[in-house]
């Protein structure tokens, strides 16, 4: 229970991290205020980030399956796409899961203002209300917690005001199916996005100034997407920079320098830009109080989420790296149970990472790049899909499951996987490394047969050159 059930708590901002907060600080009995310019909690993960892109994915998956299933003797008839009714199913899906966040926050009372909100100072906040009903008002708490999240970042040499310029945001609105498409950036957005378009039928080029899509993912990791993008992908053009961007009446003009440019210059119809996300820290009035900002853009917190200011809170991509709305809800739960008196702190040893594309890759604790960079003692246990029976009835044998082991205590440090369904698996991966798990625990756990979380069993097993699927004996 809480010290003081009545305590007044304002969240600002509605996303996973602020709504998981107000949400658990109203479970707490404490006066919850929820502040978000949307009708309904939600943030930009389910209005403009992860579920949307996430049913498009979906929709993605189900047109390059279609296309694979001329390996196994089955043909369809070349899809129509009904473009308003695939952004009907989308706004579908987002409608539903942010509106039952609206039922959730009237059931606990919360009191939900759709507004935005700006600093008096460390206790009371300016509430300019933009919903159904208007004006200003001065609220005052005991506790603030920010939870105002994050926007894209605009390489400055590149703005162009043009709608033919995208950024995540605008790409998931799906304005057309442009017949070229430019992705600036090889993360994790583009990539998803890109796949999108690509199915759709755009011939995308993807470019990134890096030498590898995914720069920080392991490498083995992101050979099998590599690929398969070259596959669905009409370029990727690594170690290259957009010089240059101007509008036209045919599209953007876009100039190129890198190693593996042909044309410098081209036109295409839309270009996308995704080179990443900055936090949301400019908030009118913070000056005001003794929270402090650092030279990246995040609020300096605590293990408590507590920042310089003893009365204010900040979580999820306001407050730091990793920017994932799984990391945002656990920091809003963290913070909400140190202002109820808790001991706590935020110290996992695993935060997960997906990237959705297909394959998809999954990644949680310590890396094998991170390890050499460390000048760590690990082992590496890889099983290949190609040996699971599970894998190859999907036809989908790209795929690797590895883990990282510490040689002397056994324990796993950390999980990579790739292939279908990557995102579902790591989770097994991210408990056994919170759980401080030794290889042979995840060896000796029965996994049901046939399934790709086998892999996990089998990739222990290789640790100690006993895999039953494959021989690989055991280094001695």
């Amino acid at each position: 229970m809480a010290n003081s059930p009545n305590l007044r708590v304002a969240v600002i901002g509605g996303g996973p991290g602020g709504y998981a907060a107000a949400f658990l600080a109203a479970d707490l009995g404490m006066k919850v205020t929820l502040i978000d310019p949307e009708v309904n909690p939600g943030g930009v993960c389910l209005y403009r980030g992860c579920i949307p892109s996430k049913s498009l994915l979906h929709v993605a998956k189900l047109l390059e399956e279609a296309e694979q299933a001329k390996n196994w003797g089955i043909e369809f008839a070349v899809p129509k796409i009904d473009l308003n009714k695939l952004r009907g199913w989308k706004e579908g899906v987002v409608n539903k899961l942010t509106g039952g966040l609206g039922q959730l926050s009237k059931q606990r009372k919360v009191d939900f203002i759709q507004g935005k909100a700006s600093f008096v100072n460390s206790t009371t906040l300016k509430v300019s209300k933009t919903g159904k009903e208007k004006g200003e008002e001065n609220l005052t708490f005991d506790r603030i917690i920010i939870a105002t999240g994050s926007r894209p970042t605009v390489v400055p040499s590149l703005k162009l005001d043009s709608p033919r310029l995208m950024d995540s945001t605008s790409a998931l609105d799906l304005p057309d199916i442009p017949k070229t498409l430019l992705v600036i950036g090889g993360g994790y957005i583009g990539l998803e996005l890109g796949s999108v378009y690509a199915t759709l039928g755009t011939k995308v080029t993807c470019v990134e100034m890096m030498s590898g899509l995914l720069p920080g993912a392991d490498r083995d990791l992101v050979l099998p997407l590599h690929k398969r993008l070259e596959k669905l992908f009409a370029a990727i053009l690594l170690n290259t920079t957009v010089k240059s961007l101007k509008d036209e009446k045919t599209g953007i003009r876009v100039t190129l320098e890198g190693p593996s440019v042909k044309e410098k210059e081209q036109v295409f119809d839309r270009v996308l830009m995704s080179v990443g996300r900055r936090p949301n820290s400019e908030i009118p009035g913070l000056d005001q109080t003794k929270a402090k900002v650092n030279q990246k853009g995040f609020i300096e917190i605590n293990g408590q989420r507590q920042t310089a200011d003893p009365t204010i809170y900040a979580i999820g991509d306001v407050a730091g790296e990793p920017m994932l709305a799984h990391k945002a809800m656990h920091e809003g739960r963290t913070a909400v149970e140190a202002i109820a008196g808790h001991k706590v702190t935020f110290e996992p040893n695993a935060i997960p990472a997906v990237v959705f594309t297909d394959p998809e890759i999954a990644w949680a604790g310590l890396t094998e790049t991170q390890a050499k960079e460390q000048g760590r003692e690990i082992t590496i246990a890889k099983f290949p899909w190609a040996a699971s029976g599970r894998a190859i009835t999907i036809d989908r044998p790209e795929g690797l499951t590895k883990l990282l082991i510490d040689p002397k205590t056994e324990r796993v440090l950390g999980v990579g996987i790739v292939g279908a369904g990557a995102g579902e698996l790591i989770a097994e991966g991210v408990l056994a490394i919170e759980m401080c798990a030794l290889a042979a625990d995840i060896g000796m756990t029965i996994h049901p047969h046939p399934t790709l979380s086998e892999t996990m069993m089998e990739s222990a097993e290789v640790f100690y050159g006993q895999a039953t699927d494959i021989y690989r004996p055991k280094k001695s």
